[in-house]
């Protein structure tokens, strides 16, 4: 296991698991790639969230916003007083609130916001935080010295679900449609599409190979053997179906 330098945290505890921990957790996963972690609760426990940021020489790129919203303003000066630079692309993965609760916020403050069409759709009619921006098919998007693609395979944790690839930096951001290794259950099922989130998956992986770095919605993210151990999780729902 790599280790990874805590170089940023701010000393407001949250209680999880007995020990209290900061509000907001910023990591450095690699060169300009920084893993940020908030809190919040489900089903009465407090269960971490990760995002990614990274810097690029025209400004820094936010994938998902922080889940806990008191979270939002304070990730900003985060990332402005350790870069000495703005925020000026968010891009959020799916529907859900640990996704997109911070759209509307970020789009006050002059960053441009996007989902996918079919996000936006669904976060429409359930009364979620919209963004500015929509693209309606896998997008190619190049912020300074980085490009990555939007890849939308089908559905899984929700309908809409997708995952963002560095493909040079081999860096694979899947969000809550990748399990971390630590999680012993495919966590919430409410929006999900247990039966095709396999397929989905597959396919995936066919298209990114073996990521140098996997990065899931929640929990630990340092193994890069996430995307097996949701097919793994995946294999095991069905068995007790």
């Amino acid at each position: 296991m790599k280790k990874h330098i805590l170089f940023l945290l701010v000393i407001l505890p949250f209680l999880v698991s007995g020990q209290k921990k900061a509000v907001l957790e910023i990591t450095k996963l690699r060169a300009d790639f920084y893993i940020f972690t908030t809190y919040n609760l489900y089903k009465g426990v407090a269960v971490p969230a990760n995002g990614l940021y990274v810097v690029t020489t025209d400004g820094v790129l936010l994938i998902d916003t922080p889940w806990d919203t008191t979270q939002l303003q304070p990730l900003l000066d985060s990332i402005e007083l350790r870069h000495n630079k703005k925020v000026i692309l968010c891009i959020a993965t799916h529907s859900h609130e640990d996704r997109t609760g911070g759209l509307e916020y970020y789009k006050k403050q002059g960053i441009k916001t996007y989902t996918s069409l079919q996000t936006d759709k669904i976060c429409k009619e359930q009364h979620q935080k919209r963004p500015e921006f929509i693209f309606t098919k896998d997008t190619v998007f190049t912020l300074g010295q980085y490009s990555f693609t939007t890849l939308y395979a089908g559905p899984g944790h929700t309908p809409d679900n997708l995952v963002i690839w560095f493909g040079k930096e081999k860096v694979l951001y899947g969000g809550c449609f990748i399990k971390s290794t630590e999680s012993t259950d495919l966590g919430n099922l409410n929006d999900a599409n247990v039966k095709e989130w396999s397929n989905t998956l597959k396919k995936i992986r066919k298209k990114v190979g073996q990521p140098d770095h996997v990065i899931p919605g929640h929990m630990d993210w340092s193994n890069n053997r996430s995307m097996e151990h949701t097919l793994k999780l995946l294999k095991e729902h069905k068995k007790k179906k």
